[in-house]
């Protein structure tokens, strides 16, 4: 009986130590699995990160001139400069022109983040605008002369910490962050959410802008858009007011498409996306991350697309150049003022518009539009 006993309680200890082994093994193995996902995971993010280009220089520059730049009025509000670079220099720019040496700021937009997160404003600068340009460390080690001039000057004299310093002396707005994309960026990014739709009233044609499209809605593919938002000659009326709209209703557009769950919801669509987005930046160091970037956009994924609004900072004919800008003090001071305070900015598209008289400094709207706008409506 002894031995019946003490064979099944040694039968019972056996199947104890074998359950404990199986468990414990298949913990090991489920660890091994998870070590593996985290590592892939770990290098997708790294390699995101890497993808990112920090401009140490220009952060150099901008606290060398730290005392005289502005203070945040408003906690948690925030500030972005964004730059399109018309370099030629690197992969896949080559075919818009020949490089000259001196790059230039094809599109720049200052966006505003409401502290609450509930809205933000993207202000598009024109290239012509005339400006002061302080003294800027140029790319050739000597410091420029400041001067009065065309706006994209700034970033051909000293690169992005000119056109912040720029930006702020212009506004009396503290820039936060900056980013700064290429032409070969813009395209990659508008591939790789499968192109963007639009809607044209006339079929385009148009050599310079390598551009040619039917009437109505469109799909464009990132060659396309990148012709569309820089073409001048043969859309609307050749001004940079009818391009600066376009970009503005493009951008919009954009928004949609990545706001949208087919892409955010969706890995396969996301990861080319963030690849693309990440590859074409350069931007301050703080920002010049995976980690950087999320802390500034995950409160920004749900503002409300009627609450994403585009609009260009009032200007009007230089007087001494009709071919340039000047902005409209009044209307100007009063759009930087809401900006700096983070007031509410209203737009309209058919012209400004509120409870005073229209156009009027005290006005809160201006012309502009939402990213929920439909182009073809």
């Amino acid at each position: 009986m002894t031995d019946v006993v003490g064979a099944s309680a040694t039968g019972s200890g056996l199947a104890r130590r074998r359950r404990r082994l199986w468990i414990r093994g298949t913990a090991v193995a489920a660890a091994l699995v998870t070590l593996g996902a985290v590592g892939g995971g770990w290098a997708l993010y790294a390699k995101l990160s890497h993808n990112i280009t920090a401009d140490e220089a220009a952060a150099a520059e901008l606290a060398r001139y730290e005392r005289e730049r502005p203070t945040a009025l408003v906690r948690g509000a925030q500030n972005i400069l964004l730059i399109g670079s018309d370099t030629r220099a690197g992969a896949g720019n080559g075919r818009y022109g020949r490089d000259s040496g001196t790059e230039r700021s094809d599109t720049t937009i200052l966006l505003h983040l409401a502290a609450d997160r509930r809205s933000a404003t993207a202000v598009s600068l024109p290239r012509d605008l005339m400006v002061h340009v302080p003294g800027c460390l140029r790319n050739d080690g000597r410091r420029g002369e400041p001067a009065f001039t065309l706006f994209n000057s700034a970033f051909a004299m000293g690169g992005s910490a000119c056109t912040v310093r720029t930006v702020e002396k212009l506004t009396d707005i503290r820039v936060d962050h900056y980013m700064v994309v290429d032409f070969s960026g813009f395209k990659d990014v508008v591939d790789a959410v499968d192109g963007v739709q639009v809607c044209l009233k006339e079929p385009i044609d148009d050599k310079a802008a390598k551009l040619r499209l039917p009437a109505g809605r469109v799909t464009l593919d990132g060659e396309q858009a990148l012709g569309y938002v820089r073409a001048r000659k043969s859309l609307g009326d050749g001004s940079d007011t009818a391009r600066m709209d376009r970009q503005q209703q493009f951008l919009g557009a954009l928004v949609n498409k990545v706001q949208s769950g087919d892409v955010l919801l969706n890995p396969a669509k996301l990861y080319p996306l963030l690849d693309a987005a990440t590859s074409a930046l350069t931007t301050d160091p703080e920002l010049a991350s995976l980690r950087g970037l999320y802390q500034l956009v995950r409160g920004v994924r749900n503002i409300p697309t009627d609450h994403v609004q585009f609009l260009t900072v009032p200007r009007e004919p230089y007087v001494y150049d009709s071919n340039r800008d000047q902005l409209v003090a009044g209307r100007a001071d009063a759009l930087f003022g809401l900006l700096r305070a983070d007031r509410a900015v209203n737009v309209t598209k058919d012209g400004e518009f509120s409870g005073e008289k229209p156009g009027s400094p005290s006005s809160s709207t201006f012309r502009g539009n939402t990213a929920a706008e439909d182009s073809c409506a």
